[in-house]
């Protein structure tokens, strides 16, 4: 279990919080709930309660600020909007995101996928998993959510690949107060990128019978209570829904494989019932968040415990730090299946911006694990490759090698 360090927040480096950040952020945690990291040139908030309360108040703690650098790549969407115009952006998408309406519409094609996926790689008894399933049906199954599933799974990796890589030059950028040569490069690459996933939007629009052709569609013909979009407001929010989709979707997946795969006591309970996937995966969410943090900005003075947070503040929430508070989750370091309280944890974020593809996400997830864990006999590890989480903001193993018997 890991222990809490002495080491102060001034001391704190990226390293510590891109490899296992978990010591530090409970001794940070311990001293205070919510602490000015130097490093982040932000307060970090590692409560529960607190962060909470920030991720609740979008009035105070807003996303709606230059420095989120989301916007500066794909324009505005309901990702880096508060308020009224959130909810005019979010309004469309929310009922094709709601439990039923996955079901109906995914969950067929995503038992399928993985069952294609899953039996590519079955008879070889070794694979890498994030990138032969988890990355593989994240993007296939976003692609179909958008009306691209025409579209070369490579092609949509490409144009995912350059618009993450803007959107981290930007904060990078955006961090130094000034765009360095390579941020610029890699910007225009973004533009790039985000302009050619454009046009295919916007074909997928003009065809029609899709999502994107219903959240723009006219109010009469449109299924949906909301006022629709305009086409560039669309195509802006699938942008967000692709990065999402992708990049913490695949990361669930691979970290829900490694914490059972790592914990043969807990395995051997989800083998023996399988009906405890769900909660394993909602347990892996809980012990490592997909999205470890989250950034907001303090519109106006105010404290948090006893922090005084001035007006303009970056605030990052940390959701691995929140979802590992001992005053939350007893014996918060430990990967329990039948803790009673996991679905308490933050992974989907809370308040006005609760992830809108949670539930998509969970379907996923708890497809690909019980498939693998169904179709794989004795699914294990392979001892000869490191599989540890890392990443500052997204966290997952930079790679998942594992083995399993074939009967060859």
């Amino acid at each position: 279990m890991p222990t809490s360090p002495s080491v102060p927040a001034d001391r704190v480096t990226l390293a510590d919080l891109e490899g296992d950040p978990h010591p530090v952020l409970a001794g940070l945690r311990a001293a205070a709930p919510a602490v000015w990291v130097p490093v982040l040139g932000a307060w970090l908030v590692t409560g529960y309660e607190l962060a909470v309360a920030v991720l609740r108040d979008a009035r105070t703690f807003t996303v709606d600020d230059p420095r989120f650098s989301t916007a500066q790549v794909v324009g505005p969407s309901m990702l880096s909007l508060d308020g009224a115009p959130h909810a005019r952006h979010r309004g469309p998408f929310n009922r094709p995101f709601r439990h039923d309406e996955v079901q109906a519409r995914l969950a067929a094609f995503t038992r399928a996928e993985t069952g294609r996926l899953v039996s590519a790689i079955e008879p070889h008894g070794a694979a890498e998993l994030r990138r032969a399933v988890a990355g593989p049906l994240a993007v296939t199954v976003m692609a179909e959510v958008l009306g691209l599933g025409q579209a070369d799974p490579g092609t949509i990796l490409t144009w995912y690949d350059g618009i993450v890589a803007a959107v981290q030059a930007e904060g990078a950028a955006a961090g130094r107060g000034r765009a360095a040569d390579g941020a610029t490069s890699v910007a225009a690459g973004g533009t790039a990128a985000f302009g050619e996933l454009a046009a295919s939007l916007r074909e997928v629009i003009a065809r029609g019978g899709s999502l994107l052709a219903e959240v723009t569609g006219p109010l009469a013909e449109a299924p949906l209570a909301e006022a629709p979009l305009a086409e560039t407001e669309a195509i802006s929010n699938a942008a967000v829904l692709m990065f999402g989709g992708i990049e913490t979707t695949e990361g669930m997946i691979a970290n829900a494989l490694l914490h059972l795969l790592s914990s043969p006591a807990q395995l051997a309970l989800v083998l023996a019932d399988p009906g405890l996937v769900p909660a394993a995966v909602e347990e892996s969410l809980r012990l490592e968040p997909a999205a470890a943090v989250v950034d907001r900005y303090a519109t106006a003075g105010t404290r948090l415990g006893s922090a005084e947070i001035r007006a303009g503040d970056q605030v990052t929430v940390s959701i691995a730090g929140a979802n590992r508070d001992p005053a939350v989750f007893a014996d918060p370091d430990a990967f329990d299946v039948r803790r009673s309280n996991a679905g308490r944890h933050l992974a989907f974020a809370h308040g006005p911006h609760f992830c809108l593809g949670a539930h998509l996400a969970r379907l996923e997830a708890q497809v690909a694990v019980g498939t693998l864990l169904a179709r794989l006999p004795r699914l294990r590890l392979d001892p000869g490759y490191p599989s540890a989480p890392r990443g500052l903001v997204f966290r997952k193993p930079p790679a998942l090698r594992v083995r399993w018997d074939t009967g060859a």
